[in-house]
C-alpha cells in the first residue's frame, strides 16, 4: 500500500521543505511504521494543465510528489493514525510556518498494479 501526496512548493522554501522532510517528517513516518518515504520535487515541468487542481502551482512554485509505503491497507491506517497523534506534531512542537500551504495539498492511497526490480 502506497499513498502520495502532491503540493506547490515556493522556489524560496526548497530548503526549508527540504529540512522539513529529512529531519521531521521521514523520521516520525518510519518511526511508526512505515517502510519507506520519498520526497521528490518537479525536475521537468509539463503542462501546466498536468497538475491537479487543488495544487495550484503557481510562478516561482515547484510541485513536490512524496510517497510513503506501508505493508497492507490495516498497517497503513494504523500508522497514519499514530503520526496524527504524535507529540511532534502537536502544537507547540510542530513548525511555527510550513514551508508550503497545507490547504493546497492533495493525497491519495494507492494499490500497486505492477512492480517490477
Amino acid at each position: 500500500m502506497r499513498r502520495g501526496f502532491l503540493l506547490a512548493v515556493p522556489e524560496k522554501n526548497i530548503a526549508a521543505c527540504r529540512k522539513l522532510a529529512r529531519r521531521r517528517a521521514a523520521k516520525i513516518w518510519l518511526e511508526h511504521g512505515a517502510l519507506h518515504y520519498v520526497e521528490c520535487r518537479e525536475d521537468e515541468a509539463g503542462p501546466v494543465d498536468l497538475v491537479p487542481p487543488g495544487v495550484e502551482a503557481q510562478v516561482r512554485e515547484l510541485v513536490f510528489f512524496s510517497w510513503i509505503v506501508y505493508k497492507p491497507r490495516r498497517d497503513r491506517d494504523r500508522v497514519l493514525k499514530k503520526v496524527m497523534a504524535d507529540p511532534c506534531l502537536r502544537k507547540g512542537r510542530a513548525p511555527k510556518t510550513m514551508p508550503f500551504d497545507g490547504k493546497r495539498m492533495i493525497w491519495s492511497g494507492f494499490k500497486p498494479v505492477v512492480e517490477l526490480q
